[in-house]
């Protein structure tokens, strides 16, 4: 963020009735305030305040029906079109799942939350919004054009909230971690990855050693993980749509992790993005953003799951892809074929 004086809300309205083709994200960024700010000066101009827990927004959006469900952290955007559906409450962590829409959902950062109508030549658009206490989206509920417009009015009566103000205050935004490693526990680390025999036990290692995902790759050697060059990003999603074999995509912030499975059948490069561009999934991908890329190998009762993990420069990771298992088991030849073709970062030595 800047120095300068916050704009006020009829400054920032302003300034996107000026530019009304720039994206949210790069509207706020070029105010220096946060995206739920720039989106709150709109409270009583098209933008309701609502109730911003997953308990009351996913009922909510069940009943909007076919909608785009988008993820995005500072190098990725994931998009999904399907239905909400499924939905498991947690107080730590929700979920929903369906076909389409497949989404892990940490409560404690859905903190604002806004509904969102745009007038525009094709009529009205219209999303439901969610923010962290920074005012950074964790994530964002477009509707389309068959979903259920009908009730959208009467869907944000029920959720709006008393407070109709205008503004917003955010916290600090909290850095990112870098990797955090203990070469003092590499053998620890070494010896109970062999031994697990689920993916989520991981991380709980991580913890466990005081360390984190990034942090103990780059310590754990082979067979573990293999350091790969930032080409392997796009390498990789060209290879999986050249052989049409099934993948999953996983895209989160701290608010929530948003997940394709399937197919990638449409790439299209333009500038430092390649973008996923099917009809039910998008994915948009920074390049340049990609700092760092592993191949990660880890045991599980069904056999081994084989990722490609990219990061960004502040160790902040992109995303991960794995191979759909079939038959009960997390392997699949020709998933592993994909990452065991893909370029090795040469180790310059020391």
């Amino acid at each position: 963020m800047t120095e300068h004086p916050i704009p006020t809300p009829a400054e920032i309205r302003a300034f996107e009735t000026a530019n009304p083709k720039t994206r949210a994200r790069d509207a706020a960024e070029q105010l220096g305030i946060a995206e739920a700010q720039l989106v709150a000066a709109r409270v009583g101009h098209g933008v309701t305040r609502i109730a911003a827990h997953p308990d009351q927004i996913i009922p909510a959006a069940e009943r909007l029906g076919e909608v785009m469900a988008l993820t995005r952290v500072a190098g990725c955007v994931h998009e999904k079109v399907g239905s909400y559906g499924n939905y498991h409450p947690g107080e730590h962590a929700a979920m929903t799942l369906t076909d389409d829409i497949d989404l892990r959902i940490f409560p404690s950062q859905w903190v604002h939350a806004f509904a969102v109508e745009t007038q525009t030549d094709k009529g009205p658009r219209r999303s439901l919004q969610i923010f962290d206490a920074a005012g950074d989206a964790m994530h964002k509920i477009h509707l389309r054009d068959g979903s259920n417009h009908d009730d959208w009015a009467e869907i944000v009566a029920e959720l709006a909230v008393d407070d109709q103000s205008e503004g917003q205050d955010v916290e600090p935004r909290k850095p990112v971690e870098g990797a955090k490693s203990r070469l003092d526990k590499v053998d620890t680390l070494r010896e109970e990855w062999s031994r697990l025999t689920d993916t989520h036990q991981f991380l709980r290692l991580c913890s466990k050693l005081k360390m984190n995902r990034l942090g103990a790759y780059r310590i754990a050697g082979a067979p573990f993980v293999r350091q790969l060059t930032t080409d392997a990003a796009d390498a990789m999603l060209q290879a999986v749509q050249a052989s049409g074999i099934e993948v999953m995509i996983f895209v989160g912030n701290r608010g929530c992790i948003q997940i394709h499975t399937g197919p990638i059948k449409n790439l299209r490069a333009m500038g430092p993005w390649q973008n996923v561009m099917d009809p039910r999934f998008n994915l948009h991908l920074r390049l340049d953003k990609v700092a760092e890329v592993w191949a990660v190998e880890k045991p599980t009762q069904r056999g081994p799951a084989v990722s490609v993990e990219a990061f960004d420069a502040d160790g902040a990771i992109i995303f991960q892809v794995f191979g759909v298992g079939k038959e009960g088991r997390d392997s699949r030849p020709a998933w592993r074929a994909i990452v065991d073709a893909l370029p090795e970062l040469e180790q310059v030595p020391a």
